[in-house]
């Protein structure tokens, strides 16, 4: 079986996204995330390109069941657990990174 993060301190903070974003930001569902994070096209940058401590990697997948690129933010701690950070609806750099890969 391939390693999905653990979304245990980070499940609401994802699928209550739009209470904090606005209306416009979708809520993504931990199964959406998981589905883009494990996507077979999917492109991650380790570290992720915006992060500020280096310590993030950014994944960028589709999800099937939302029906949009989702970009997922994990984090790897010092045991190796796998954490979900967050996740949200990829925007049009992650689509180009993820669009370009494919088309290789």
């Amino acid at each position: 079986m391939t390693e999905v993060p653990d979304w245990a301190h980070s499940r609401e903070h994802i699928e209550r996204r739009s209470s904090r974003k606005g209306e416009t930001e979708p809520d993504i569902l931990v199964a959406w995330a998981n589905e883009a994070y494990l996507d077979t096209s999917a492109v991650t940058f380790d570290p992720d390109y915006a992060s500020q401590t280096g310590l993030s990697a950014r994944t960028i997948g589709w999800s099937d069941s939302a029906g949009f690129l989702v970009a997922v933010i994990t984090v790897r701690d010092a045991d190796g657990h796998l954490w979900g950070a967050t996740a949200f609806r990829a925007n049009a750099i992650d689509e180009r990174h993820y669009l370009t890969t494919e088309e290789q």
